[in-house]
Order: structure tokens, then sequence, then C-alpha cells
């Protein structure tokens, strides 16, 4: 993958984040539904919907640092002990 596709997914991904961390607190603070615009999609959510909404922000989370490792050229490694 190129650096320039990359860059272009993390945007994207942090865009996301922000909308979804948005939601989050206008219902944390006693808004009744909120209105999530993905930029791809309109979705109405409630209370009822945080702890799918926790994942999903989570998730989020984990491909933005993925897709920055990949962009700096560094990896996540498992080291096992050699016993």
């Amino acid at each position: 993958m190129d650096k320039t596709f990359i860059k272009a997914r993390i945007e994207i991904t942090k865009a996301l984040i922000i909308a979804y961390e948005d939601a989050l607190i206008a219902l944390a603070h006693g808004v009744e539904s909120y209105t999530l615009d993905t930029g791809q999609s309109r979705q109405i959510v409630t209370r009822f919907d945080i702890t799918d909404m926790n994942k999903i922000v989570d998730s989020l989370y984990n491909r933005c640092v993925t897709l920055e490792a990949r962009l700096n050229g560094s990896g996540v490694v498992t080291a096992r002990p050699s016993w």
C-alpha cells in the first residue's frame, strides 16, 4: 500500500472516531437520541446503543493504531518465551 492511501484511511478513521465519540458524549449528557452522521450514512442512536457504539469506537482506535504502524514502518511483534 502506498503512504497516500494509508494517510487517507487514517484521516477517515479519525473522523469516524470523532463522530462516534460526539454521539456518546451527547447521549451521556442526557440527550434521548442522536443522529449519527458518519459521512456515508445517517442513523439515529439512543442510550440502548451505547454498548455497541463503545465496541465500534474501540475497533476504530485499533484500526487507527494499525494503520499508523503500517505508515511508519513499525509493527507489532508477539514474542514467546524460548523454553
